[in-house]
């Protein structure tokens, strides 16, 4: 066995179905009083039923939380918190409300309750991407990791799905990096490896079968292991990929990660055999290859599998590249501009991944 490090991060987790109701004894346990309640402007109703679980004891709520969690937004959040004299924050949502949860909270101290309304996994990790200029940077510390996760399967019921299953891939992003991360260790390889099995064998199904309560449970319990495989672990080529074409490209977060994957692990695929034999084994209808085992669950769940569909231009291929291998994370294997550039066209083109980059 080769030797390894492993860190484990403290944080207190309540899943469940109706978990949501626990929020007031959490708080109490916590001997707050005045939490900031944060959402995006598509879901203040789920902001204003935290409102009344908790007898409207708050300090406000904040509903511009979005995508790729712009500095300028964090401003207008501290500014609110402060003025309203809030003691912590809850982030309620995916990962854009979260991102500003952890934003605030690693500014000014503020402990911060999430509660994660899809397979994002931001919420298990100290890991914050802000954007600026443009320009999305990324910084790991212990401190952004949030105090408390409440996964309430019931707020997952309603989930698009569409969002649903590109939300799920995202999950299962970070389990796959897990596999071949410069840091990672066997606690992270079985955690990487029952999360993209249980979000595989259910996505389908919540696709299908939307109000499935048992294929959203099992999907919840997927991205919990995926979200704490990131947290614990270093990200490569896919995670810069995404990072760049979200940030100076303005792509959506869950859809880029969705058709990115495939791609990404084919360019790496020859130096990390061990790793793909492991996704091969958590992934239905594999027979043994992991790219096609990606390639059928994409299929499976009808997402869009081109950067073209969401507004990106062939012209901002050469673009994109340039960013992707400028500063590059470390990564299994040396990144060449060339097949960088190709992974990212067949991106863009919404073309099927192949071993041949």
């Amino acid at each position: 066995m080769e030797p390894f490090e492993y860190t484990s991060h403290p944080a207190r987790v309540i899943f469940g179905s109706g978990t949501l109701q626990k929020l007031p004894m959490e708080i109490s346990r916590q001997k707050l009083s005045a939490p900031l309640l944060l959402s995006t402007p598509q879901q203040i109703d789920q902001a204003e039923t935290l409102v009344g679980i908790l007898h409207g004891q708050v300090a406000g709520v904040f509903t511009e939380a979005t995508m790729h969690t712009p500095s300028h937004v964090t401003d207008k959040a501290l500014s609110y918190a402060q003025t309203h004299k809030a003691d912590s924050v809850i982030s309620i949502g995916g990962g854009s409300t979260i991102g500003l949860g952890k934003a605030i909270s690693i500014r000014t101290g503020l402990p911060h309750i999430c509660i994660p309304t899809t397979y994002a996994g931001s919420e298990m990790t100290p890991i914050l991407g802000e954007t600026a200029e443009g320009q999305k940077k990324t910084r790991s510390d212990p401190k952004i990791l949030p105090g408390t996760v409440i996964y309430d399967v019931d707020l997952t019921m309603t989930l698009p799905v569409g969002l649903s299953a590109t939300s799920g891939v995202n999950a299962i992003a970070h389990a796959v990096e897990a596999l071949y991360a410069r840091n990672t260790n066997p606690i992270m390889c079985l955690l990487a490896q029952e999360g993209t099995k249980a979000l595989a064998a259910s996505l389908p199904e919540v696709v299908d079968n939307p109000s499935s309560q048992s294929a959203r449970s099992k999907a919840l319990y997927g991205a919990w292991l995926c979200g704490t495989c990131l947290g614990n672990v270093g990200m490569a080529l896919h995670h810069k990929l995404c990072h760049t074409l979200g940030g100076s490209f303005n792509m959506p977060h869950a859809e880029t990660h969705t058709i990115v994957l495939p791609h990404a692990i084919s360019y790496n695929a020859p130096k990390i055999p061990e790793a793909m034999k492991q996704l091969a084994e958590a992934l239905p209808d594999s027979d043994g290859d992991a790219i096609k085992g990606l390639n059928v669950l994409l299929t499976k769940l009808k997402v869009k599998r081109g950067l073209k569909d969401f507004g990106m231009k062939e012209s901002d291929v050469d673009k994109a590249a340039a960013i992707a291998v400028s500063n590059p994370y470390w990564n299994p294997r040396e990144i060449e501009k060339g097949p960088v550039r190709e992974l990212i066209r067949r991106c863009w083109a919404g073309e099927e991944a192949r071993a041949d980059l």
